[in-house]
């Protein structure tokens, strides 16, 4: 016997890397030797600091009790701190800012925070995945809205403003993008509060990516008019290395943070006490630690190219984040290219559908491997 599934999961698959990974893992276990550039998940270690102060936490009489809802005010005042000092935007540490434990579970808060059954969200294409897969899970219609390398990877607003956009109620931008790496600019974000204001959409920015080989991390909530209508995801799993610490934040006007935490309090009971003091002490470090993780990626990215170079593939230099996207010769298909790649060499890389349609043609390359295994890669396919 068998009780029937719910019905919002109807059009809701098993996330590639959580399907595709099983498959690696049995090639493994078969013997092969199998190197994965697929997952963005940093190999680096957390900062020396960090790691001290969470194990120096444990003793603490509280350490193992429920924590608020809001995380502790040491950490909002160091949320709000960071904020202030790499992208100049003043935040209020008890109404702007809420700690999440990772930004993956603000999506989900922020959608069942504002979206009814019928409500339409506009999600990139290409884009992160998890944004089409929670707008179906609480019953909402996704409308994708095309990012294409003519336009630079940034969103064609001619095209949607010929599109009824009466019943689109949220809208995913992700600048520096996943998975292309493109970022964004003072002209992007202001164009994209205006349509926001216009068309009265909650603009959602997710920013995990902006201290990896970028030089001039920017937020959304620095341009005018922002908290009006957007608010910002943030996470420690990739500037800090703490990917799977689960510590993140979502920050932007008070009203919208209030109804996100109404969702978000009966959903968890709040963030290991531990992990919040050592997220306290990343977010005091200075720009000395980013400049250490990007001299160790920027290496790697130069392998990188070396092996894209030796799949006669495209790729922009100008680009950031802990991922190189690649266009592929003329006439190969994405996963025809990662197939091969993974039966014949051993070798695994993101097909470019997995982010939707616009990334046929197209493969990822994560910068989440050491550079002995990427040489490796290199001399499978010399």
């Amino acid at each position: 016997m068998m009780i029937a599934k719910a019905t919002r999961l109807a059009e809701v698959k098993e996330y590639y890397f959580s399907k595709k990974l099983r498959e690696v893992a049995q090639l493994v276990s078969a013997g092969k030797p199998i190197i994965s550039l697929g997952i963005g998940s940093p190999d680096l270690d957390p900062p020396k600091e960090v790691v001290a102060a969470m194990s120096a936490s444990l003793s603490d009489p509280m350490a193992h009790a429920y924590k608020s809802y809001q995380g502790i005010p040491e950490l909002r005042d160091a949320m709000s701190d960071f904020y202030k000092s790499h992208y100049g935007v003043d935040l209020n540490p008890s109404h702007e800012i809420l700690p999440l434990l990772g930004s993956k579970e603000g999506i989900m808060h922020i959608s069942m925070a504002f979206l009814n059954e019928g409500d339409q969200v506009l999600i990139p294409d290409p884009g992160y995945p998890t944004y089409n897969s929670v707008t179906k899970l609480v019953g909402a219609e996704p409308v994708y809205y095309n990012l294409t390398e003519k336009n630079g990877w940034w969103p064609d607003f001619e095209d949607l403003e010929k599109r009824d956009l009466s019943k689109v109620k949220i809208m995913w931008v992700n600048y520096p993008h996943m998975p292309t790496g493109t970022d964004a600019n003072a002209v992007l974000f202001a164009a994209l509060i205006a349509f926001a204001k216009k068309h009265e959409i909650l603009l959602i920015n997710d920013n995990p990516y902006s201290f990896i080989l970028n030089e001039a991390p920017k937020s959304i909530l620095q341009y005018q008019g922002a908290k009006e209508v957007a608010l910002e995801l943030n996470s420690l799993s990739k500037s800090f290395n703490m990917a799977g610490w689960r510590v993140g934040m979502v920050s932007g006007a008070a009203a919208y943070l209030s109804e996100i935490l109404k969702v978000k309090s009966n959903m968890d009971s709040g963030m290991f006490y531990g992990i919040q003091k050592g997220a306290v002490k990343a977010l005091k470090l200075s720009r000395k630690w980013f400049d250490k993780i990007n001299a160790v990626y920027a290496v790697r990215r130069q392998l990188t190219w070396s092996i894209l170079d030796a799949l006669d593939c495209e790729y922009n230099k100008e680009n950031g984040g802990m991922f190189v996207w690649a266009k592929l010769p003329k006439g190969i298909r994405s996963e025809q290219m990662t197939d091969m790649l993974l039966y014949e060499k051993d070798v695994f890389l993101t097909p470019g559908t997995v982010f939707g349609a616009n990334g046929e043609g197209y493969i990822r390359l994560s910068l989440c491997v050491t550079e002995e295994k990427l040489k490796e890669v290199l001399k499978r396919l010399q």
